[in-house]
C-alpha cells in the first residue's frame, strides 16, 4: 500500500509517443503505469544531459600567513606566484541537435580544455561561445557535433510551486544520477548567486556538488531550469537548490548565436527600492507591491516614457514585481531592442507605456587606454566611466571618474587592485582616462591616488 500511494504522486504519461505531446498532466491510469515512474520521462530526458571535465590554470602563491585571519588578508599579494591546473567537474545540457550545450560559469568559466561526454557515452571537446559571471551560465559549442538529443525549453511564465520536477546531473562524479521532487518556489533573488542579478526557481529535489549546470525537468521531460547552486553549510543537499529559468536560457542562447562576446543587458538607467505597507497605503495601492524609483539617469527610457524619481513601477508586460532584481530580469529576459509593457503610477495617477528596451549608452565614450612608459604606473588600464561602463562592473548610477581595469605590474606591487575607481591624482580631480594619463606623467616627487573602492573611500600615499 505503501508503494501504491507513492506511485500515485507521480504524473505518467499513457504511451511514449504521446507524452510529449501533452501539456495536460495526468494521474496514472494502471498499476502498470504506476510501477513505471518516471521511467519514461528519464529515457527521453537523460540522453540530452551531459558530464562536463574541465581544465584551468589558474595562479597561486606560496604564502606562510595564508591561513592566518588577520595577517592573511594584510599579506595576501605576498609570496611568489606559481600557475597551477585546477579541475573542475559540472553537468550539462543539450540544447540543439548540432552541438549547442548550456552549462554553469562556475563550472567551465575560464577553462582551457573542456571535455563533454555524453549519457551513451561519446565524448567531445568543446569551446566556449559565451559566458557570464553574473547570470552563472555558459554556452559551448561541441566540435564536429550533428544529430544529438536536444531538450524543449518550457516558458518560465508556466512553471508553478508544487509542479514535480526531476533533476538529471552528475553529483560527485559518481555518474548521471536523476533525483526527484517539486517546485518548491518562484522568483528567488540574490539566494543562489548573491549577485542579485536573476530570479531562480526553488527546488527540493537533490543537489549536491557535481549537479552545477544539470537539468531541472517537468513531467513532460522540458527543460524548466539549469540547476545552479544549492542552499547549504555543510556542502550537501539540504532540499533548498535553485536553477535558472529557462526563458533566462533561451536569451542566453540567441546572444550566443548571435554572435555576442558579452552577455548584453537592457540598460534601465534608474534604481529602486520595494514598495512598503505604509507606501501603499499612501499611493492607493491594494497590496505593498512595485518599485518606487529613487533614481532616474535623464537618458533612461523610463524617462521618455514619462517616469520621475518617486513615481512607481507596478507590472512588467503583465506581471507584478516586488524588487528591482524583478524588474531587471524581466528585462533581460526580453533582450536590448524588444518592447515591454509598463504599468505604474507617475505623478500619483495610473499609467501604461510601451518601452524599447536599449543598452546602456556609451556617452562620454569610454575611452580606454594603458599609461605609457612616461608615467609613474606604467602599463594601467584606465576607462572613462559612463553608463555603459557602470552597467559592466556593477558601479552605482551616477558614480563619475575613471575606473582602474588593470593596475599593472607596478600598480598591483603598490597596492592598486581592479575595480578602484580614480578620483584624483596629486589632489587633481580626474575625470577621464587621458585626464588620470597626464596627472601621473606630471607626478616627480610624491604620488597620492585617491581611489573608491567598494564604496570606501582610500587615499594612497606613495615617495618617488
Amino acid at each position: 500500500m505503501r508503494y501504491l500511494l507513492a506511485g500515485l504522486c507521480f504524473v505518467m504519461l499513457p504511451a511514449a509517443g504521446a507524452a510529449l505531446a501533452q501539456d495536460q498532466m495526468q494521474v496514472p491510469q494502471s498499476p502498470a503505469e504506476i510501477s513505471l515512474g518516471f521511467v519514461p520521462v528519464v529515457k527521453s530526458a537523460a540522453p540530452a544531459v551531459v558530464n562536463i571535465y574541465a581544465r584551468r590554470v589558474v595562479e597561486t602563491r606560496s604564502n606562510p600567513f595564508m591561513d592566518d585571519p588577520f595577517f592573511g588578508r594584510m599579506f595576501r599579494d605576498f609570496g611568489q606566484s606559481r600557475p597551477r591546473v585546477q579541475n573542475s567537474l559540472g553537468s550539462g545540457v543539450i540544447l540543439s541537435a548540432d552541438g549547442i550545450v548550456v552549462s554553469n560559469h562556475h563550472v567551465v568559466g575560464g577553462s582551457t580544455d573542456i571535455r563533454v561526454v555524453l549519457n551513451d557515452r561519446r565524448e567531445y571537446s568543446a569551446h566556449v561561445l559565451l559566458a557570464d559571471e553574473d547570470s552563472d551560465l555558459a554556452v559551448l559549442q561541441l566540435d564536429g557535433a550533428e544529430d544529438l538529443p536536444a531538450l524543449e525549453l518550457r516558458e518560465s511564465g508556466t512553471v508553478e510551486v508544487g509542479e514535480l520536477v526531476l533533476a538529471i546531473g552528475n553529483p560527485f562524479g559518481v555518474g548521471q544520477t536523476v533525483s526527484s521532487g517539486i517546485v518548491s518556489g518562484l522568483a528567488r533573488s540574490g539566494l543562489a548567486t548573491g549577485n542579485g542579478r536573476g530570479l531562480f526557481i526553488q527546488t527540493d529535489a537533490p543537489i549536491n556538488p557535481g549537479n552545477s549546470g544539470g537539468a531541472l525537468v517537468d513531467v513532460a521531460g522540458r527543460l524548466i531550469g539549469i540547476n545552479t547552486s544549492i542552499l547549504s553549510r555543510s556542502g550537501g543537499s539540504n532540499g533548498i537548490g535553485f536553477a535558472i529559468p529557462a526563458d533566462m536560457v533561451a536569451q542566453f542562447v540567441a546572444q550566443a548565436r548571435a554572435g555576442e562576446e558579452r552577455f548584453e543587458r537592457p540598460w534601465m538607467g534608474a534604481t529602486g527600492q520595494p514598495v512598503s505597507q505604509d507606501m501603499a497605503e499612501a499611493l492607493g495601492l491594494e497590496g505593498p507591491y512595485g518599485v518606487a524609483l529613487t533614481e532616474l539617469h535623464p537618458a533612461s527610457p523610463l524617462a521618455e516614457a514619462g517616469y520621475g524619481v518617486g513615481d512607481v513601477i507596478l507590472t512588467v508586460d503583465g506581471t507584478p514585481v516586488f524588487t528591482p532584481e524583478e524588474i531587471l530580469y524581466h528585462l533581460a529576459v526580453a533582450g536590448a531592442g524588444a518592447k515591454v509593457v509598463i504599468e505604474g503610477m507617475v505623478e500619483g495617477e495610473m499609467s501604461q507605456s510601451e518601452v524599447t528596451l536599449v543598452k546602456a549608452p556609451d556617452v562620454p565614450p569610454r575611452a580606454p587606454l594603458t599609461t605609457s612608459e612616461a608615467t609613474v604606473l606604467p602599463g594601467m588600464a584606465l576607462s572613462t566611466i559612463n553608463p555603459a561602463v557602470q552597467a559592466e562592473f556593477g558601479l552605482p548610477m551616477g558614480i563619475e571618474g575613471v575606473i582602474i581595469e588593470d593596475p599593472g605590474p607596478l600598480g598591483a606591487r603598490l597596492g592598486v587592485r581592479p575595480g578602484d575607481i580614480l578620483r584624483a591624482v596629486n589632489d587633481m580631480r580626474v575625470s577621464t582616462g587621458a585626464e588620470a594619463e597626464e596627472a601621473l606623467a606630471r607626478a616627480s616627487r610624491r604620488l597620492n591616488l585617491d581611489i573608491l573602492r567598494g564604496g570606501r573611500r582610500v587615499v594612497l600615499r606613495f615617495r618617488l
